[in-house]
């Protein structure tokens, strides 16, 4: 699991100082339904398919 979380929405009430994600849980979606290929699919940077 993820220890640091960060994030680059500076206006997010969750937004600490250092970039930190300082939410209690993380939703991230895919632009393509349930399965994505590319993290430009996703909004999240670090997405890689499982295999």
């Amino acid at each position: 699991m993820a220890q640091d979380v960060l994030c680059d929405v500076g206006n997010c009430v969750y937004n600490e100082k250092g970039r930190k994600c300082g939410a209690a849980q993380i939703y991230v979606v895919s632009h393509k339904g349930t399965k994505a290929e590319t993290s430009r699919e996703t909004d999240c940077q670090t997405f890689k398919p499982a295999e």
